[in-house]
């Protein structure tokens, strides 16, 4: 009645059926964590400049560079089943209605940075130097306290605002914001919040003030601040 093969089955489905369990309680157990994120940005220098924004751009365009402060203490989001964080900047700002279609949005990312968590530094793209120092300072804890505060001064965009039109100087009503993507080990992935979920607390700040990019400055008034 049972067979070499029929054994193998059974084997192999309470193999599984207990890993799932087991997975199922690690993905459960970040729900008793609590995560209080809290973060504040803000511009430090707008500009906006005509030309290529990128290598492959074929024509000149209007593009934004949008320089800003960021302090941010995410340090409540790592658990021992965080297996990296990841954290991007965007700039938004109200498009106009068009038709029927009315509360839209802009939005682009101007900066992003991958936190990996001390059990998942090897796979982050860092130098023999710099992985033992995070190694040493992870040693006797579960997550370095440290691992997640960010404090970035007057930092530099790593993307560019354009817009399909060609044209984004004087744009009012932008603002940055700071969002985030918890990435578990085990687990579903989980995104910025708009509303408390038991001891998950939602992002505190995180948004700037308003701001309106600037308009191109024309070569006549460059050449008059020279002269």
């Amino acid at each position: 009645m049972y067979n070499s093969l029929t054994r193998i089955q059974n084997v192999f489905g309470f193999f599984t059926t207990v890993a799932f369990v087991v997975a199922a309680l690690i993905a459960a157990s970040d729900f008793t964590a609590p995560r209080t994120p809290s973060a504040t940005v803000k511009t430090t220098n707008v500009q906006v400049v005509k030309g290529r924004p990128h290598y492959y751009s074929t024509k000149k365009e209007e593009y934004a560079i949008i320089k800003f402060s960021l302090d941010a203490d995410l340090s409540s989001l790592f658990t021992w089943n965080t297996k990296q964080l990841f954290v991007y900047v965007t700039a938004e700002w109200p498009a106009p209605p068009v038709g029927d279609s009315m509360n839209q949005t802009n939005k682009a990312v101007i900066w992003d940075s991958i936190i990996t968590s001390p059990s998942s530094d090897h796979l982050s793209n860092l130098g023999p130097t710099a992985l033992k120092k995070l190694r040493r300072s992870a040693a006797g804890k579960s997550v370095d306290p440290s691992r997640g505060k960010l404090s970035l001064k007057n930092q530099k965009p790593k993307y560019q605002i354009t817009h399909p039109t060609g044209r984004i100087a004087e744009t009012g009503d932008v603002t940055l914001r700071v969002h985030y993507n918890v990435q578990p080990w085990v687990g579903v992935l989980a995104w910025n919040q708009d509303r408390d979920f038991g001891l998950w607390k939602k992002l505190v700040g995180g948004v700037s003030a308003a701001f309106e990019l600037p308009a191109i400055k024309k070569k006549d008034e460059a050449k008059t601040k020279r002269a």
